[in-house]
């Protein structure tokens, strides 16, 4: 990996987004989610009411991009886990949005699929997880971004009900 790619947001956080690893353009940057998958993130937690600048926070599984961008083995999320359990009792969210399979077999279950989990409720610790469809899914399958406005939906009115009754979205 050329540098590390903590986190972006702020902390303490009602929401937190949490990914696989960083790509080609935020290893350049240093940044997560600043690539194409970034920026359609970044207009899914607009429409949602959400800005990583204002309300929330974004991590990945990995901090350091896999060689040939291939998905993070288990050995490389073990030793990045210590980095993710730390950023999440920063950021201290109630709801965190876990975005594709790597991100849910990362912090639920190692053999869950995603297509069988998002859009989905599961509660541990007191934290409310979301699994949906990763940002890089859409780009490749349009078909896919209703499933995750329904996803980000129930985030919304979650989100309401736990961290702030005002909450607002210009579309739920």
């Amino acid at each position: 990996c050329t540098q590390v790619v903590f986190g972006e947001g702020v902390w303490p956080a009602g929401l937190m987004c949490i990914g696989e690893g960083p790509g080609a353009d935020e290893d350049r940057l240093g940044r997560p989610f600043v690539g194409r998958a970034g920026q359609l993130l970044d207009r899914i937690l607009e429409v949602s009411g959400f800005d990583r600048k204002l309300n929330c926070y974004i991590a990945n599984i990995v901090k350091c991009r896999p060689p040939g961008n291939r998905t993070p083995e288990p050995a490389e999320r073990e030793a990045c886990w210590p980095n993710l359990r730390a950023q999440i009792r920063l950021v201290r969210p109630k709801i965190i949005v876990l975005l594709g399979a790597t991100a849910l077999q990362g912090l639920i279950d190692p053999s869950a699929r995603i297509t069988r989990m998002r859009g989905q409720w599961i509660v541990r610790d007191g934290i409310h997880f979301m699994p949906t469809y990763h940002p890089a899914a859409l780009l490749r399958d349009p078909s896919k971004k209703k499933d995750v406005w329904h996803d980000m939906k129930q985030v919304i009115a979650r989100y309401r009900e736990l961290v702030d009754p005002n909450h607002y979205s210009p579309y739920a």
